[in-house]
């Protein structure tokens, strides 16, 4: 961590938001899609009074109709109006600040709640997506099957001051440098205390790759 901190700032988070409701409508929204389309498709509804309320009065197919660009949109657009229905009725149209009452919500999981808890709560938290998972399994720091069951270590391994957003270097590292398909060891500032960059490194020309099917694990994962 002190070697991310150290390279660049904490990455920001990718979506852009003005409310804890908008935040939430972008996290289920960025299953499965890039922050950026989920930004260039909300960001100019935000820049108006966007509320539950709003969804609400558009209902599951006014609002499909501004969100057909994102990926799975129709079951986005009943998740998000059935949310905000739920938020009106239960939570006086407020984002509920406890992990069970946002998973509670529809199009939110484990992952979506950590990220809200962390972003609007403050809480030290590390939300473990599809990068997190791969990245630190291949450092070594857990061996797990599953991202709930790698949380669950990973809290407990990793300093509480480092939690809280750290995750973001985690995603950011497996994007740009510890890819899925072709990590690219020989840029990465952690390859000495790595204990997979002699399975994942480059080999030389003519030289089939050593591979780890734990290492290239890649399991769906849940917002």
């Amino acid at each position: 961590m002190n070697r991310f901190q150290a390279a660049t700032p904490i990455p920001p988070l990718g979506l852009i938001y003005k409310t804890p409701y908008q935040l939430l409508v972008s996290m289920i929204l960025s299953a499965k899609n890039t922050d950026a389309m989920v930004n260039s498709v909300m960001g100019p509804l935000y820049e108006k009074e966007f509320t539950p309320q709003t969804v609400l009065n558009l209902g599951p197919d006014g609002f499909l109709n501004l969100i057909r660009r994102i990926g799975l949109a129709p079951t986005k657009a009943r998740n998000i109006h059935k949310t905000s229905q739920i938020l009106v009725e239960r939570f006086g149209g407020e984002v509920p600040s406890r992990r069970e009452d946002l998973e509670s919500l529809a199009g939110v999981g484990r992952k979506t709640a950590s990220v809200l808890l962390g972003e609007l709560e403050g809480e030290p938290i590390l939300a473990v997506d599809t990068h997190v998972f791969r990245v630190t399994a291949r450092l070594g720091l857990h061996n797990e099957p599953t991202p709930e069951k790698a949380e669950k270590v990973l809290l407990q391994i990793i300093d509480p001051r480092y939690q809280h957003g750290q995750h973001r270097y985690f995603i950011v590292h497996g994007r740009q440098t510890c890819k899925a398909l072709k990590p690219l060891c020989d840029q990465c500032i952690l390859s000495d205390l790595c204990p997979s960059y002699e399975i994942l490194r480059p080999r030389p020309e003519g030289m089939p790759p050593k591979r780890s099917r734990r290492l290239n694990t890649r399991p769906s994962v849940r917002s």
